[in-house]
């Protein structure tokens, strides 16, 4: 009976231990795991709440067609005016009540930003998803491209934008160069953008149609229009020709409000 006992003992102690054991071996897994794991900061997050504006987001309750910044022929350094009366009374006009349409059976929808409603198309209901992603992203497209130009447009960038094309591209010149390139290059209709992307380092890109940057997780510092609605009754098909003149009503204030809204540890004036 004694011998029984203590095996029973010996054999009760050896649970305990081999348990504590496997539990210990559990959580070591878990906090390497846990280690392992990068933590996301806010930047790498990506809020974009904010990219209309510099410091605001465009309402879809309903979505309104904002007002030229500047008279139709303003800009008559590289886009007459109209064009300009064309693209902004129509197209961009022509987005706005097609949102507000594909919204209409959607109050709820309704209450989000256009930003958030491209952000998550794959919320919106798969009926209107296509007209969202066109319409929400042309008119968010067109809200930002009317402000990144002016008629006292065109030179060089000054300030932080000035130095971190400067750091990234090596001179203003070589990402002009870039800059084009990429516009000349994408095929049919679509944007050419500056953007931050989620590694937090400027760089060029393409979008396709309506897209806009952000739904790769990238921040839209700049951007030029290139569908042919923008520059065909000027240039016909000329876009190379297009995109050289556009420099000369770049809003290069505007632009650095737009890098420094979206910069860790900066702040625009």
């Amino acid at each position: 009976m004694i011998r029984f006992w203590r095996k029973t003992i010996v054999f009760f102690f050896a649970t305990i231990v081999l348990t504590i054991l496997l539990i210990s071996h559990e959580l070591v897994l878990i906090a390497e795991a846990q280690s392992s794991t990068p933590t996301l900061t806010p930047t790498a997050a990506r809020s974009f709440s904010s990219v209309a504006y510099p410091n605001r987001s465009l309402s879809a309750s309903p979505a309104q067609l904002p007002p030229l910044p500047y008279a139709y022929g303003a800009l008559g350094k590289a886009i007459d005016a109209e064009t300009m009366k064309l693209h902004h009374d129509a197209h961009h006009a022509s987005y706005v009540k097609n949102l507000n349409d594909a919204l209409k059976q959607y109050p709820d929808l309704q209450k989000r930003s256009v930003e958030a409603l491209i952000v998550d198309l794959n919320s919106v209901p798969e009926d209107i998803r296509t007209k969202v992603r066109n319409n929400a992203g042309g008119h968010l497209n067109h809200t930002i491209f009317w402000q990144l130009m002016s008629p006292e447009g065109g030179g060089q960038p000054s300030g932080a934008i000035a130095q971190e094309i400067n750091k990234t591209f090596g001179s203003f010149d070589a990402f002009k160069k870039q800059f084009n390139a990429a516009g000349a290059a994408r095929f049919g209709s679509g944007w050419v953008w500056l953007v931050r992307n989620p590694q937090n380092q400027l760089q060029i890109v393409t979008t396709a149609n309506q897209d806009n940057p952000i739904m790769e997780g990238s921040y839209p510092i700049m951007g030029n229009d290139l569908w042919e609605h923008a520059y065909y009754l000027k240039y016909r098909n000329r876009r190379a020709e297009y995109l050289d003149n556009w420099w000369n009503v770049v809003n290069w204030p505007q632009i650095n409000r737009r890098y420094l809204s979206f910069s860790p540890g900066r702040s625009p004036n």
